[in-house]
């Protein structure tokens, strides 16, 4: 009797675990069905939502503006693309060594230039601080639309001047850590690549620089050529100088390592060079502020006391 009770207790706790295994089974699929279901639903409703915003926005100011201003300057783009004169020539050179790499350049900078030219002019016209319609009335709006036309070209000079004085300042550190790469017994391509993340944070342009350096070795350029166009992108004699060191290297069999190692020595008394010419020349600069701003008011220290003093005497 014992025997048939708990054969007959274990086969009601087998049915009764297989009927929890079977609802749970099903509650599972419900849920993953309802689930899936809610979730189609949700991707319809921003489906359609998405289209009504996009036809909306298509119908709108803004978008009408962006897409007219970006006809205007895919238009300009290719009207400069197509001109091949020196003009155009010079301003892309110049375009490279301030850093700007964008393929609209050239057409964002005749439209600066001339959006700026009209706008200054305008607002002088509308705020001039003379009367209106007098010889300096016009003097005034006519300074103000060169003023809005060279301001772009200002503003690129500044920035080669700023990328020019960064390159030099960096290239003496790029030789040393090349050398350092070449002594490790790395190749020429993987001392940029490394090179250039080592200098990422001290000197982002050459970085970008040397980056573009090594996508050009990878897509099939020779390293001389490489290295050719670096030079024409830093727009600094040493990195011409380097280029021609490691194409005549490559000519002549020499040792790279070591001529890295007598070039990064010239860079480094190149640098000290500048620098103790920079302090040389620092007196000879500070020559007329001391006479403008610091011997006037040391005369007037020196004589007040005297003129106040004969001036007290005379009575």
């Amino acid at each position: 009797m014992d025997t048939l009770q708990l054969m007959t207790e274990g086969n009601s706790v087998m049915v009764g675990l297989l009927v929890f295994l079977a609802a749970g089974t099903l509650a599972f699929c419900v849920m993953a069905a309802v689930r899936v279901q809610g979730s189609v639903k949700r991707r319809a409703a921003n489906i359609g939502r998405v289209d009504d915003l996009e036809s909306g926005s298509s119908r709108s100011l803004r978008y009408s503006s962006l897409k007219a201003a970006q006809r205007l300057i895919d238009y300009t783009g290719k009207h400069y693309a197509s001109a091949n004169n020196e003009q155009t020539k010079v301003l892309r050179r110049r375009l490279i060594l301030a850093g700007i790499y964008h393929p609209n350049a050239m057409a964002l900078f005749f439209l600066g230039r001339t959006t700026l030219a009209v706008a200054l002019a305008v607002a002088v016209f509308l705020f001039a601080p003379v009367e209106h319609g007098g010889a300096g009335f016009w003097l005034w709006t006519g300074f103000g639309g060169i003023i809005g036309y060279l301001a772009p070209s200002l503003y690129i000079d500044r920035c080669i001047k700023a990328h020019k004085y960064e390159h030099q300042a960096g290239f003496p550190d790029f030789m040393d850590l090349l050398v350092v790469c070449a002594d490790a017994g790395l190749s020429m391509e993987a001392s940029l690549d490394r090179v250039g993340r080592e200098l990422s944070d001290s000197y982002p342009s050459l970085t970008a620089n040397i980056h573009m350096t090594n996508l050009e070795i990878r897509a099939g350029r020779t390293m001389s050529e490489a290295l050719e166009h670096l030079a024409d992108r830093l727009g600094v004699d040493e990195a011409r100088a380097f280029a021609t060191l490691i194409q005549q290297s490559a000519e002549l069999g020499s040792s790279i390592t070591e001529a890295l190692r007598v070039y990064s020595d010239d860079m480094r008394h190149k640098r000290l060079s500048r620098a103790e010419e920079k302090a040389y020349s620092l007196p000879a600069k500070l020559a007329l502020p001391m006479m403008i701003c610091i011997f006037p008011v040391l005369f007037v220290v020196i004589l007040l006391p005297v003129f106040v003093r004969l001036h007290v005497g005379n009575y």
